[in-house]
């Protein structure tokens, strides 16, 4: 039986993202969180970087573990962001 590292176990997890009501969103296939605060969760899947802008927006589940994550708060907008060559990251790509 072959066994896996975490990361590898997180990039095989589908990637879905449920909004309800804008109220609430229900991500897996998370492998990390960059950074957070209520309007703005930047988040790491295996699809890409995700940008969540709103207001009130806090963390009610967070299980990297599982790739899930729970996103409370008023949801404006949900933007994948491009990842350029060499690994930067989104901020440095903003303000560098």
């Amino acid at each position: 039986m072959a066994s896996y590292a975490p990361e590898e176990r997180s990039m095989e997890l589908p990637h879905k993202l449920t909004l309800d009501g804008r109220k609430l969103l229900t991500m897996t296939g998370v492998t990390d969180v960059e950074s957070f605060d209520d309007e703005m969760v930047v988040l790491h899947t295996n699809k890409g970087t995700l940008v969540i802008r709103g207001t009130g927006l806090h963390l009610q589940l967070l299980s990297l573990d599982g790739g899930q994550v729970h996103v409370e708060g008023t949801v404006n907008s949900m933007t994948y962001e491009d990842d350029l060559a060499g690994g930067s990251s989104f901020f440095s790509r903003l303000f560098g």
